[in-house]
């Protein structure tokens, strides 16, 4: 099912970054995200949620311009 917050996720596992396209356009690039909690996103029923409650105020982040 299509998430309503999340549009992309684009994992870098050289880099371990997670780079996050909203739906709304905004682009955030997570840092040090580990390959099992980018995997766990990628099988989680709700992107937005478990973005909210694992990504969020864990990793470092960066908004980038596409």
């Amino acid at each position: 099912m299509p998430s309503t917050v999340v549009d992309k996720m684009i994992y870098n596992e050289e880099k371990q970054t997670l780079r996050i396209v909203f739906v709304s356009g905004m682009v955030y690039v997570y840092k040090n995200v580990p390959w099992e909690v980018y995997q766990a996103m990628k099988a989680s029923g709700s992107k937005g949620t478990f973005l909210n409650e694992h990504i969020k105020g864990n990793f470092e982040f960066e908004k980038v311009n596409e």
